[in-house]
């Protein structure tokens, strides 16, 4: 069963849907800060690949890793990895602020990169990264599991595609998290140069989301906001967020995310988003359905011909990570798109840039 306690080590697992033969799709795991990076290997190995190698400086950390994954061999120097021409792609989860330094890294040693979100905390980090992606022609994919990792989330895209509520013109996203211990987040949590700010970090679901369900390429921050209202002992924290975006389609979007979920809730967060068309609307319930169910991956769907509710736990799947493998081996683009990964990394930093703060 997931473990639905505590967002930060949140790991879907789906069914095995290989897109390779074995041994066509190696990849290694490198810098395990975040519990991310069990989704993105769960991911991609249902999906065919094969997790061959990890690295990390902090030996706890590959301990654990490998328990989870006994097949993988431990290396004590990143260039193992880096320099192993067997190796196609790296999945990272490490420290926000490293991710992009990382992945340029990674891709100037002829590889992929998968990171975890949010990808950059600068924009000077976004830019070299761009320059690095035009120069070595390598991909830097990005892992917004609240889109791509929820089985609810993925048939939404593909009931807005097959135009189940005509045009979407709005979208009402809302990302609470629990925060739980302090004392068990790691310290750059709180450091906000590290994270980068609370839109720039879990706000970047919602932006990729919003342009992704109303088929946007471009976009404007309308407004912003961000507090700390809870936790004063970590004065750089930001435990609230929230931003207006126009969309250059004229689709609008309103996000709020927090980390201010509350303890007797059954997980760790009531995550929502509503996707509002000309001919109906869209409910997703991704991770519990309050006082009524457990379960999460609730759809609800309302248009001309009535009302709908669908559980789709378990009935739906993870596509793209198997796009993701074949986008690296044909350099093809059907998984997400370049543009769509940095235009998102680029709105969150300019969200975080002019948010008010409270």
């Amino acid at each position: 069963m997931v473990q639905k306690a505590d967002g930060m080590t949140y790991a879907p697992k789906g069914k095995a849907n290989h897109v390779v033969r074995p041994g066509e799709f190696r990849f290694a795991a490198m810098h395990l800060d975040h519990g991310h990076i069990y989704g993105e290997c769960n991911g991609l190995m249902e999906a065919g690949g094969e997790l061959v190698a990890v690295y990390d400086p902090d030996p706890a950390r590959v301990a654990q890793f490998i328990a989870t994954y006994p097949q993988v061999k431990a290396v004590d120097d990143p260039r193992r990895i880096l320099e192993d021409p067997s190796i196609r792609l790296v999945a990272a989860a490490a420290v926000p602020s490293e991710r992009g330094p990382l992945g340029c890294r990674v891709m100037e040693h002829g590889k992929d990169y998968f990171t975890d979100k949010t990808p950059f905390t600068t924009l000077e980090q976004l830019a070299k990264a761009r320059e690095v992606v035009s120069r070595t022609k390598r991909r830097y994919f990005v892992y917004f599991s609240e889109r791509l990792h929820v089985e609810c989330a993925v048939e939404a895209g593909r009931l807005i595609t097959a135009g189940a509520i005509g045009r979407p013109v709005q979208v009402l996203g809302l990302g609470p998290h629990r925060m739980g211990d302090p004392s068990k987040r790691p310290k750059w949590f709180f450091e906000r140069a590290k994270y980068g700010g609370i839109l720039c970090d879990i706000g970047s679901h919602q932006i990729e989301r919003f342009l992704s369900y109303t088929n946007n390429t471009s976009a404007t921050i309308q407004a912003a906001k961000v507090a700390n209202y809870h936790h004063p002992d970590f004065p750089e924290l930001e435990d609230f967020g929230d931003m207006t975006l126009i969309g250059g389609n004229g689709a609008t979007g309103y996000h709020r995310v927090d980390w201010l979920n509350p303890r007797g809730l059954g997980t760790w967060g009531d995550g929502r988003t509503i996707i509002l068309g000309t001919e109906g609307y869209i409910e997703l319930r991704k991770y519990i359905n309050v006082a009524a169910e457990r379960t999460g991956d609730h759809l609800f769907l309302v248009n001309h011909e009535g009302e709908q509710h669908h559980d789709l736990t378990g009935k739906i799947g993870f596509p793209f990570f198997g796009q993701l493998i074949r986008d690296s081996l044909d350099s093809t683009e059907t998984a997400m798109t370049q543009a769509h990964i940095f235009t998102t990394a680029e709105l969150c930093l300019l969200a975080q840039q002019v948010a008010v703060k409270l």
